[in-house]
């Protein structure tokens, strides 16, 4: 379950729909690999959102349509666990 609010309700989604994933790395071309390698030949869009002050971190929106919740918590999942994310949102 997924909580939004303090109500504790669970959040309702109408599937397929369109997500976006913040993912956060070292540099572009990490997160680039990394998006690559979670989602192979799928259709997305991967935007620069920011980086850090100090440049040691960047941030790029991932969107892309989603099939289903195994489908989108999968994908959360498996970029978070990669070795070139530091950080799924």
């Amino acid at each position: 379950m997924e909580i939004i609010n303090d109500r504790k309700e669970k959040l309702e989604l109408e599937y397929p729909c369109n997500w976006c994933y913040k993912v956060i790395g070292n540099d572009k071309e990490s997160v680039q690999n990394a998006v690559k390698d979670v989602i192979n030949d799928r259709d997305h869009k991967l935007t620069h959102s920011n980086a850090s002050k100090s440049g040691k971190y960047v941030s790029m929106n991932l969107d892309m349509l989603v099939h289903n919740d195994d489908d989108r918590q999968f994908i959360y999942e498996a970029l978070k666990k990669h070795n070139d994310v530091k950080m799924v949102l």
